[in-house]
């Protein structure tokens, strides 16, 4: 087997920068959070594993050389963030619309279960995947651990390290506001959260499509 040493320092380095990306409050985390907030436990859990499909797909992607290909062709990242920005502005809409229904919370429960677990699931990982973000952090991820001469198991280190990590990461976002004492505070607060909610996605969808892409 190959030996391991040369190769770990890099792998551990690709774990810390994705775990730092990952744990920063961004589009994923607010939907996570809020869904929890919103729909309890078990529909935040769902989104946090569409978020973890969505590492694994790109994990995969990169390692096989897709960010390469984004690298050096523009137009298709180009693509990537029109497709972003205007899931965020739908995400937006959705949550502003919920900031102006008068429904409280119990109804909100109701109406959750109207939603399939597995449209949470597709929920996190388109998500994931119309984040340019995500495109751009792993031109940079894969460039610090691995290079052409990296070995297969390396390559699985890094998809299965990196999609661990983001399933931990979410799942303790969506423990930590699915607590009573968080959906009660929600209960009483749901119509400016979820403003601000919408607010922060509006913003996220406006600074993708209004920046240059780098």
């Amino acid at each position: 087997m190959t030996e391991l040493a040369p190769y770990l320092p890099g792998i551990f380095l690709i774990y810390g920068v994705f775990l730092l990306q990952n744990a920063t409050p961004g589009p994923n985390v607010l939907a996570v959070a809020g869904t929890a907030m919103a729909h309890g436990k078990t529909s935040g859990l769902a989104v946090s594993v569409g978020v973890a499909a969505g590492t694994l797909t790109w994990s995969t992607a990169s390692v096989l050389g897709l960010a390469a290909l984004i690298a050096s062709y523009g137009q298709l990242l180009f693509f990537i963030k029109i497709m972003g920005g205007l899931y965020l502005f739908y995400l937006a809409y959705k949550s502003l619309r919920s900031a102006l229904s008068q429904d409280d919370l119990s109804a909100v429960k109701m109406n959750a279960s109207r939603n399939s677990l597995s449209g949470s699931v597709t929920r996190g990982y388109l998500l994931n995947m119309t984040n340019p973000k995500a495109a751009f952090g792993w031109i940079a991820i894969v460039s610090l651990g691995m290079d052409a001469t990296s070995p297969a198991w390396v390559l699985g280190s890094i998809i299965a390290g990196t999609t661990t990590l983001s399933l931990m990461v979410h799942i303790a976002y969506t423990l930590a506001f699915s607590t009573p004492k968080m959906v009660k505070a929600y209960a009483k607060a749901r119509r400016p959260i979820q403003a601000i909610l919408g607010g922060l996605f509006a913003y996220a969808g406006f600074r993708l499509l209004s920046t240059k892409l780098s």
